[in-house]
């Protein structure tokens, strides 16, 4: 296995061999997520042609096996508030080192064969030589409770790539649902004249 790392990529046929496989290891969580966690085609090629964005690639001989994509300009993305981070970590701010993870996927064959590791010594070694403060968020699929989850295997990533690496949690956003079909004034159809249907 070995890595590569793109800025602007523009290759047609690269970027559909890198979209095949992000496609192929985001699909599980389309369905079991609430958000929208996978790009549509359309933005994964604006964000695979933005040279303010990293991305890795980890390869098996020539096939793609996993990426990563660290967005180093936070106003790209409508996930967070850049006021937020002036007010809480102005330093970051003013060094240009506040990055966001965009994705990071790996081919579902791969998962257990070290391509999360493999991945993290390349995309976050450059972030720590870098003192950057990355973000990174985690749909409830991946991040069932307070402890555990893939919080956790970041953050001792983070540790194996740089020791005393903090990781901590700034935010927690929750999904509800209000079902009015289960309320008193929900009329069901069948129950309804027939002339009212």
């Amino acid at each position: 296995m070995f890595v590569t790392r793109h800025a602007n990529l523009i290759n047609p046929e690269l970027r559909e061999r890198i979209w095949r496989m992000y496609e192929l290891a985001f699909r599980p969580i389309t369905e079991a997520a609430v958000s929208r966690e996978m790009l549509y085609r359309t933005e994964f090629d604006e964000l695979v042609a933005d040279p303010s964005n990293r991305l890795w690639v980890l390869w098996n001989d020539n096939e793609p096996i996993g990426a990563t994509m660290i967005t180093t300009d936070i106003s790209t993305t409508r996930y967070l508030s850049r006021s937020y981070f002036e007010e809480h970590y102005p330093d970051h701010v003013a060094r240009n080192a506040l990055h966001y993870v965009l994705f990071v996927v790996v081919h579902p064959a791969y998962v257990a064969r070290g391509a999360m590791v493999r991945l993290a010594r390349e995309s976050f070694g450059l972030e720590a030589e870098e003192g950057a403060l990355v973000i990174f968020d985690a749909p409830m699929v991946n991040q069932p409770g307070e402890r555990g989850g893939i919080a956790e295997l970041v953050s001792r990533l983070a540790k194996m790539v740089s020791p005393g690496s903090e990781t901590k949690q700034i935010e927690v956003q929750r999904y509800y649902a209000i079902d009015f079909a289960t309320g008193a004034r929900h009329v069901q159809p069948e129950l309804l004249p027939v002339a009212e249907r």
